[in-house]
């Protein structure tokens, strides 16, 4: 189709998994998608979006910022 390509040319093309393209299509974060059976078809000209995420990562529970690891700190 003149003017689309596919998830896996689109996830080349942004530097993301087709996993990614397809949460992005799924969300409505990219513009004049269009469905045909199974198969996604983005425009060749669509944008990445921009990540949601903003604030910084969460410690894990190990991690020494973690209130887990200094309320369990032997010492």
């Amino acid at each position: 189709m003149k003017g689309y390509v596919s998830v896996k040319d689109i996830a080349g093309k942004w530097g993301v998994s087709a996993r990614w393209v397809i949460c992005y299509i799924r969300q409505g974060r990219i513009p004049g998608v269009e469905r045909f059976g199974k198969c996604w078809a983005v425009p060749e000209d669509a944008a990445k979006p921009e990540r949601l995420r903003t604030g910084p990562k969460k410690a894990s529970a190990g991690s020494e910022g973690s209130a887990f690891f200094h309320a369990h700190k032997l010492g």
